[in-house]
């Protein structure tokens, strides 16, 4: 299944890389985008506890056609 993300403000790219090795990433208009290939339901609420544990606010999450 493949993910977009959205989220408030800016990652640095340094986080964005080591943070979230498998999702790639793009900053537009203040917003981080993050998108990629999401494994199962585990492996996304992984990756929102992990956006979360860093204090980010996850503005919307969308499931993307294959």
């Amino acid at each position: 299944m493949r993910y977009e993300i959205r989220v408030a403000g800016v990652l640095q790219e340094t986080t964005r890389r080591e943070g979230f090795p498998e999702l790639q990433s793009v900053v537009v208009s203040g917003q981080t985008l993050m998108f990629g290939d999401v494994v199962d339901e585990a492996h996304l609420y992984g990756l929102l506890n992990r956006l979360h544990a860093l204090g980010l606010t996850v503005t919307d999450v969308r499931q993307m056609p294959d």
